[in-house]
This record gives C-alpha cells, sequence and structure tokens, in this order.
C-alpha cells in the first residue's frame, strides 16, 4: 500500500492551476514559478493527488468528475475557511466575479488579505498563502479559485451557482 498522509490545501490550487492550461505538455516549473510554490511542494502535491485519485496516473491531467465530487462535497469540511476581521484585500466568494453575477451583493463583503487590493471585507483565509500575490496576473486561476471558496463558506444559492460556474469550466474544451 502506497504511503498517503492526505491532502494539502496546495494540492487543490496545484489541481486548479493545471485546470488552466490549454494542453498537458506543462513542466512542474510552469506550475512552482505561477504559483511560488517550490518544485519539491509541486512534486509531492502530485504524488498526492495521484494516490487519491484527483489526477492521472501519468500526473497529466486532472481526473475532472472526482476533482469535481471532492470540491463540491469534501472541501469545506477539509479546508473550511476562517473569516476574520474587515481588512483590505481582493475579493473572493460571492464578493467576486463570477459568482458575484448571480448573487445580489450584500453588505458581507469576503476578500483575501492584500495591501495592493482595492476591496474592504472581512477576511477569508485562502487555501494557500500565495494566493492573494498570485491570482491579479492569473485571472482565470482566480476564477476557479473563487468559486473554491464559494463553495467553502457559501450559502445554499451561492454554492448552487458555484457549482454552475464549476461545471462550465470543468465541462469547457481547451483548444
Amino acid at each position: 500500500m502506497e504511503k498517503h498522509n492526505g491532502l494539502r490545501p496546495q494540492d487543490v490550487v496545484i489541481l486548479l492551476k493545471i485546470l488552466t492550461f490549454s494542453t498537458d505538455k506543462w513542466i512542474m516549473s510552469d506550475i512552482a514559478e505561477a504559483l511560488k510554490i517550490s518544485l519539491s511542494e509541486v512534486s509531492g502535491a502530485l504524488e498526492r493527488c495521484r494516490i487519491s485519485g484527483l489526477i492521472s496516473q501519468n500526473k497529466r491531467k486532472v481526473n475532472k468528475l472526482s476533482f469535481r465530487e471532492f470540491l463540491i462535497y469534501g472541501l469545506k469540511y477539509v479546508y473550511p475557511a476562517q473569516i476574520g476581521a474587515p481588512v483590505r484585500g481582493l475579493a473572493t466568494a460571492h464578493s467576486a466575479s463570477p459568482i458575484n453575477a448571480h448573487i445580489t451583493e450584500g453588505s458581507d463583503i469576503l476578500v483575501w488579505a492584500n495591501s495592493k487590493g482595492t476591496r474592504r471585507g472581512n477576511s477569508v483565509s485562502p487555501l494557500y498563502v500565495t494566493v492573494p500575490q498570485i491570482v491579479t496576473s492569473q485571472p482565470e486561476l482566480y476564477e476557479y479559485l473563487v468559486i473554491v471558496d464559494t463553495l467553502r463558506i457559501g450559502r445554499v444559492r451561492e454554492v448552487e451557482a458555484a457549482i454552475l460556474e464549476l461545471d462550465k469550466r470543468l465541462n469547457a474544451e481547451k483548444k
């Protein structure tokens, strides 16, 4: 039996990043550089995801159905979001695109703390510490992470919108 000590939050971010690539010809250093994660962390994450069945045996393609199921039904229990004090940051969950197109924004704005952010709201712990720094230059990854945060935090209507947006992306054919 293969050793598996459980998934880590950065594993989810790495799988989301892989989903943004238009081909499976990427290399680990592409992921490491984009996410500001070491090569050894990327390698370890891919192995944990392979053992968990979230990525193919050759570690090139995300198993979309398994990953979808994990995101929708397991993520909020494994990596619950911690909501904190009001701070300046980048909008997330129902406060950001694409979810905010489905939801009328109320007074509860949620953000990842970031001094360069343009919104003020209650802070949300990101899945990985580098997320607030990297997403401004990676809009597709930003949208995936907003969807994931909505699945972690959202109320029923928000989660339904997140599932709709997730399915739209997972079912889209990359060119």
